[in-house]
């Protein structure tokens, strides 16, 4: 059995408490609807804001107050090498490299350039629930329709499950070729550690999905050192990964460490990457 089939079959076998999508669900487009002041020196937890807006400014600018009501602490870039960032960064060091909404991956040839790797796991769980049975109980199927056989689990949180859909359906506009990216899957939920650390993935939180590992393609797989990551063929069509973005899904292909097959609901770096000036134009 390959790892496409063993990822493929956990995700199938993963229960899921939503089968569909609410009647409402409108999906927001992040490389062009969202509006922003144009400043000097882009702010980071203004970008948090209009990617959340289940989240309010704290009183004091200095933490963020989430959907439940509890604070969530909002200090700034540290500085450290991003290497050193990754165990336990502040909400602010995830904005210290700016993801590239360009169709270029020169960038990620750069050691541990990696926008969107570093991520604050305080944020993410007053975002998605800190414990797999919470996370589990808000989960929502979402069909890959006309693009393939997949269904993926994600959560209905924050919009997530919507802008999937929402992404799903931009591609569905023009399917072909696209479906041996969609057939076979690495799936959505998983509550699971990142191999070889302590971090909780993304996946934990319904909040990532996995399209075809083998065509995705893993930096781990190839042997390399971390940190020391060179190039690799992109089999990923450019109008996928564009479609994702729009919808706020940052697309793992673009890290040094780089994942192809991965895809995880970012919307405040795309709306930091466009205050940048970043654009896929």
């Amino acid at each position: 059995m390959t790892v496409a089939h063993i990822l493929v079959l956990a995700s199938v076998l993963l229960p899921c408490a939503g089968s569909a999508l609410a009647e409402d669900c409108v999906p927001r487009r992040f490389t062009d609807e969202i509006q922003f002041e144009v400043r000097e020196t882009p702010d980071w937890y203004h970008a948090v804001l209009l990617a959340y807006p289940d989240l309010r400014a704290g009183p004091d600018g200095q933490t963020l107050i989430a959907p439940e009501g509890g604070e969530i602490a909002a200090a700034g870039p540290t500085g450290r090498q991003p290497a050193a960032m990754l165990d336990d960064p502040t909400l602010g060091d995830q904005f210290t490299q700016v993801y590239p909404l360009t169709p270029s991956l020169e960038e990620r040839q750069t050691p541990f350039h990696d926008p969107g790797r570093i991520r604050n796991q305080n944020f993410f769980n007053a975002l998605y629930h800190d414990n797999a049975e919470a996370v589990r109980a808000e989960l929502v199927t979402v069909p890959a329709g006309a693009l393939g056989a997949a269904r993926f689990h994600v959560t209905g949180r924050q919009g997530v499950a919507c802008q999937l859909q929402g992404a799903l359906a931009q591609l569905e506009q023009d399917p072909v070729g696209l479906g041996p990216f969609f057939d076979e899957v690495g799936g959505g939920f998983n509550w699971r550690r990142i191999a070889g650390t302590d971090r909780l993935s993304p996946h934990s939180y319904g909040m990532a999905i996995d399209i075809n590992p083998q065509l995705g393609q893993y930096w781990k797989w190839t042997g390399a050192a971390e940190g020391r990551v060179g190039s690799y063929e992109n089999q990923i069509p450019w109008r996928l990964i564009e479609a994702m973005e729009d919808h706020g899904f940052i697309w793992g292909g673009k890290w040094h460490h780089f994942d192809g097959m991965h895809f995880e609901y970012r919307p405040e770096l795309i709306i930091f990457s466009r205050m940048h000036g970043d654009t896929s134009e």
